[in-house]
């Protein structure tokens, strides 16, 4: 019996659908099991009508059983359009329109308008992680798809799509990691304070900190934090609507709706800590991150480190440095504050790295039905690599830590 033989493949069209204890007990099992892949985080999206058909999410979870045992599962979404996404492929879906093709619907392994790497093919192994591939495949055959991506994975969702012969894309994101230079060979620690972390940057970027934070100072705003079932409801009133200022600013409707967070509210809190900033007792911006653990598999006791995501924000008033405040440094501080082991900063922007966000690689994997633009595309992640790989070696040029020694 092969191994694709020995599972059952189960289409479902809705989160509420799955069994939420089965689903997040796989995910528990995974490498890198963030918030994001819970089943009350997809249900949210779902149930708000942020990812729905009518906003061209269609949802179709698939999953592999082994008898009544849940081998393997993943989020699966017909997409309509490429927004939300943040590996952008905007070129391939206008080169199948100037040949008259169509690439839409396309496939796409993915959380919703949410660009963290983590596990997204859930599995209890490797062979049934390679499976659930397979099975990817052969629903998008079978519908007739233009194509099949799986974005922001872990390196046993990389090994999985390159086995079944996806070709591979590289990203670049920024990312803090609350670890001290060694003080020698084989030592390390987290940072003791803010000024302790200040102390591991070059002089130029240590300045440029302390003259952002007391800019903000200066202007007369200060900063409250509150974490899970101390954010009041005001406070998440107010939270969105400095979330959806940042997005009517630019043009466009918030991506997720205010029944998304309400939910949050009732299934997730614990995952949520906000920062209020506030200017002479009012509030005037807000930030938004999500605490989470990864590690080794298994569940047991300190196997897994804490993760904060940063997410959103918004502000309803005009400050100098304001951005770099309540996205990097308070969220920052908290970490080092509370033991955080990283803080991601979110998809793009090497600004970061003056606030000391690292670049980071991250993935994605890609089939393609129709064999000419298959081959066309492999040729363009070729090119696109080496690049990627110059700008990798050019960002590490630009560190900004003190040098040892």
């Amino acid at each position: 019996m092969s191994i694709r033989s020995r599972f059952r493949t189960q289409i479902i069209d809705t989160p509420a659908g799955v069994n939420d204890v089965l689903w997040d007990d796989l995910l528990a099992r995974q490498a890198v099991p963030t918030p994001f892949m819970r089943h009350a985080y997809l249900s949210a999206l779902d149930a708000s009508g942020s990812a729905e058909p009518a906003t061209g999410w269609a949802p179709r979870f698939v999953l592999l059983w082994d008898g009544d045992e849940l081998a393997a599962g993943c989020p699966l979404y017909a997409k309509s359009h490429s927004y939300g996404e943040y590996v952008f492929d905007w070129a391939w879906a206008n080169a199948y329109a100037e040949h008259g093709l169509r690439y839409y619907p396309k496939a796409l392994v993915a959380v919703p308008f949410t660009p963290v790497p983590g596990s997204r093919l859930l599995a209890r192994d490797a062979a049934a992680r390679e499976a659930l591939v397979r099975a990817l495949m052969d629903w998008c055959r079978e519908q007739e798809l233009s194509s099949l991506h799986v974005l922001f994975g872990d390196e046993a969702d990389r090994t999985a799509c390159e086995a079944a012969g996806l070709m591979e894309r590289h990203q670049v994101q920024f990312h803090w990691s609350n670890l001290a230079p060694a003080a020698s060979a084989g030592e390390s620690r987290s940072f003791a304070d803010f000024d302790d972390f200040l102390a591991s940057l070059t002089q130029e970027k240590r300045k440029k900190i302390r003259q952002e934070r007391r800019k903000v100072r200066e202007a007369g705003v200060e900063f409250r934090w509150a974490r899970g079932s101390d954010i009041s409801e005001a406070d998440w009133a107010f939270f969105y609507r400095c979330y959806e200022r940042t997005y009517l600013e630019h043009g466009n409707p918030p991506y997720l709706k205010p029944e998304f967070f309400s939910a949050m509210t009732r299934s997730m809190v614990e995952h949520w800590v906000l920062f209020i900033a506030e200017h002479q007792g009012h509030p005037v911006a807000s930030s938004l991150i999500a605490i989470g653990a990864e590690g080794e598999p298994g569940g047991k006791a300190g196997a897994r480190h804490a993760v904060a995501y940063g997410r959103y924000w918004g502000a309803l008033a005009r400050v100098d440095s304001l951005h770099f405040e309540a996205c990097y440094y308070q969220p920052i501080e908290w970490c080092i504050a509370h033991g955080i082991g990283r803080f991601e900063g979110g998809a793009q922007g090497e600004h970061k790295m003056a606030r000391a966000l690292m670049p980071v690689r991250t993935h994605s994997a890609h089939w393609l039905a129709h064999p000419a633009f298959s081959d066309a595309v492999e040729r363009f992640l070729e090119r696109e690599g080496a690049g990627i790989e110059n700008y990798l070696e050019h960002l590490e040029g630009r560190s900004p830590f003190r040098r040892a020694g």
